[in-house]
């Protein structure tokens, strides 16, 4: 996720260079195509390498996981850089939880885990995301 991605190098950085650095990375997310933003990426890591080198590292090392939405068509990206949804569901997942204190077995968690994940998938079954409506014909193509 490329909103985590970036709150963990602000965590890295100095309070002083965190603005500039965080300018300079979403211009990343905010480029047209995979090959431009993987130029900002190198842009990026050559700048700021000799003050951060962990940091940069750090980058290199999920660099193949951090461009891979742009595989997608650019209606959704904005969707998919962020782990927005998972993470609203496991919110759903600890709310519901919290009351039931302990699960006497590993299986009674798995059901109720289940049920919750049913439940969820109901409520929201006919929900199209933001931008998945326009470009359902290619998504579903992807998994013929």
């Amino acid at each position: 996720c490329l909103v985590h991605v970036m709150r963990n190098i602000c965590a890295k950085v100095r309070v002083d260079d965190r603005e500039k650095i965080m300018n300079e990375f979403k211009q990343i997310h905010q480029q047209t195509s995979k090959k431009e933003a993987a130029a900002v990426l190198h842009k990026f890591y050559a700048k700021w390498n000799k003050a951060y080198s962990h940091v940069i590292k750090g980058l290199k090392e999920i660099e193949p996981d951090l461009l891979v939405f742009y595989n997608y068509p650019k209606q959704i990206r904005a969707s998919i850089y962020s782990t927005n949804m998972i993470e609203s569901f496991n919110n759903v997942i600890k709310r519901k939880a919290k009351p039931k204190a302990e699960f006497p077995t590993e299986q009674s968690l798995d059901v109720f885990i289940g049920i919750q994940a049913m439940s969820y998938n109901d409520r929201y079954f006919n929900r199209i995301h933001k931008g998945f409506g326009q470009v359902q014909d290619t998504l579903e193509s992807y998994f013929d």
